[in-house]
């Protein structure tokens, strides 16, 4: 293959030709804490459970920190397929990007990098993902009990959950999960 044949490494490959259920990434450009604060992670928050209601994807857990957010959702039976992610997301983060960037006083920032996506095809690993969603704010050394994250799913979750289901999904192991998560978010 000839140089100018080689495939281009710079994003990753968004393969959204199907229904189903996707876990996403995204991170702020540089990985820079421009959601630090509480007004602006709960800003974030509403945006995404906002966004995904109108382009009616089910959210069914999230985390949202200071530079990037995870969630998974599926796509309802009616859609087409999953092509409406991207423009999903490039309405949350040209809104996010905007309110940051008004309100820091810094016109024509880069907020957001690009998103990963991973289209979740087996019921283990859907559920291990799960887990991961509602104790990332604990990995991530924000709280010592999942349910005290005010910005991920993890409270919502175990309160409307049966505790026999509550407890099955927080068993499942996510040491051997493949998740692009190497921020250190925090929060002032």
């Amino acid at each position: 293959m000839s140089k100018s044949e080689a495939p281009w490494p710079h994003a990753p490959k968004h393969q959204l030709s199907q229904n189903g259920t996707y876990f996403v990434t995204a991170g702020t450009y540089l990985k820079v804490h421009h959601f630090r604060t509480p007004q602006r992670l709960e800003v974030l928050q509403r945006g995404l459970l906002t966004v995904t209601r109108d382009f009616r994807w089910e959210l069914e857990a999230w985390a949202i920190f200071s530079n990037h957010y995870h969630f998974i959702a599926h796509t309802q039976g009616d859609s087409a397929n999953a092509n409406s992610l991207s423009q999903m997301l490039g309405v949350l983060h040209a809104r996010t990007t905007g309110w940051i960037n008004r309100l820091d006083k810094t016109s024509g920032r880069k907020v957001w990098h690009n998103f990963w996506d991973t289209r979740l095809t087996y019921q283990k690993s859907y559920l291990a993902r799960l887990n991961y969603m509602h104790q990332n704010a604990v990995k991530h050394g924000l709280v010592l009990v999942a349910n005290q994250y005010r910005w991920c799913s993890a409270r919502w979750f175990e309160g409307v959950a049966a505790p026999a289901l509550v407890r099955s999904i927080y068993r499942f192991r996510t040491d051997a999960l493949t998740v692009n998560d190497d921020f250190a978010p925090i929060v002032e």
